[in-house]
């Protein structure tokens, strides 16, 4: 086979042809993405040839400023405060630490606060985002939309917001719904200023654990398939394939969401419950296609690189035949990753030598 365009690449992949060699995506955290630049010499999504790349609107109106001496670094569009907490991998995460969702005790409260709008991003610039990424797979999106778990629950506490689903309270609800509101607007204006060049929409829902799924499916059909269903059904409707990002076990309920028409399923782990490669390849490995698989928890942080190798290798040919499968870490690689180790599983899927 001839040698494919990115975009190509990727596209085939996600419709279960063959391709000239395996996609590839990354993930990092900032500390082994500067790890990799010093070894490399240069940006790891071209050294690694990436195949994907993300454009999206810039948010124009300014975000709410910390006050002098405060705890928190940083705002984000729905006001929440944010401050970076070390861990134990020996990086940072930005850690909500002013949860501004949790003061919202009423209906009127919701009414009242100051919700981001769609009209606070510049839409015009993405033409010209795209142009500079001529050749690769266009995304547009991320993991964190709509997330109502992890979105809501940074600014509300994951207990409450957990609580406002199960219970249906009037108010968590109600600050859900300005949620999926927010971001599906987002996304129409952004996938129509890309005319039709716009090729994944990029969302996310945290919806298994490493035992099971978050919530019930029947929580799941009430709640969350219907804010997901409108997030596909916009990406279908302006040509785009639709990725979901979910951690964890989502096996019980990747029938509902090929039901749904999902076309990428991605971060898949493989160490919870019912997520083995091998089981997903012949379960729905035709219909469904899988974005991660090399483990993060485990090979990559704690493996040899002959261990790396041999789980790159093992991927590539179980996943990747017919298509239906986007190598990539199954999260952001973390800080205390050899990059001996990022080298090989990528030398695996490229045929080639790093750095």
């Amino acid at each position: 086979m001839s040698t494919l365009t990115s975009r190509e690449r990727v596209l085939r992949a996600i419709d279960h042809q063959e391709t000239d060699r395996v996609p590839v995506q990354i993930y990092m955290t900032p500390e082994i993405h500067q790890a990799l630049v010093r070894s490399l010499g240069r940006e790891p999504i071209e050294a690694f040839r990436i195949d994907l790349r993300t454009v999206g609107a810039p948010r124009t109106k300014p975000l709410r400023r910390p006050e002098p001496g405060s705890r928190v670094q940083y705002y984000d569009e729905f006001g929440v405060g944010y401050a970076n907490i070390p861990n134990n991998a020996g990086g940072e995460y930005l850690e909500a630490v002013d949860l501004t969702l949790a003061r919202l005790e009423t209906m009127d409260d919701v009414l009242s606060y100051d919700w981001p709008s769609a009209d606070d991003y510049d839409y015009s610039v993405v033409p010209a985002q795209i142009a500079a990424n001529e050749g690769y797979c266009v995304c547009a999106g991320h993991a964190g939309q709509p997330d109502i778990i992890n979105g809501v629950g940074r600014g509300r506490g994951m207990e409450q917001v957990l609580c406002d689903i199960a219970l249906e309270d009037e108010v968590g609800l109600a600050i859900i719904e300005r949620r999926v509101e927010f971001f599906l607007e987002w996304s129409r204006r952004t996938l129509a200023a890309g005319e039709g060049k716009i090729d994944i929409l990029w969302i996310g829902e945290d919806l298994g654990t490493q035992k099971g799924l978050t919530v019930s499916p029947a929580v799941f059909d009430r709640v969350f398939r219907p804010a997901i269903q409108r997030f596909i059904d916009l990406g279908h409707e302006f040509g785009c394939k639709v990725a979901l990002h979910s951690c964890g076990s989502t096996r019980q309920i990747q029938p509902t969401l090929i039901e749904m028409g999902l076309d990428v399923l991605d971060a898949v782990q493989p160490e919870p419950v019912g997520m083995d490669p091998e089981e997903l390849k012949r379960a729905h490995g035709d219909v469904l296609t899988y974005c991660g698989l090399i483990s993060t928890q485990q090979t990559l942080p704690h493996g040899t690189v002959a261990q790396c190798r041999e789980e790159a290798r093992h991927r590539i040919r179980v996943m990747g035949e017919g298509g239906g499968y986007i190598f990539s870490p199954a999260h952001c690689i973390q800080p205390d990753t050899p990059v001996e180790n990022v080298f090989a599983i990528y030398e695996e899927a490229l045929g080639v030598r790093f750095p």
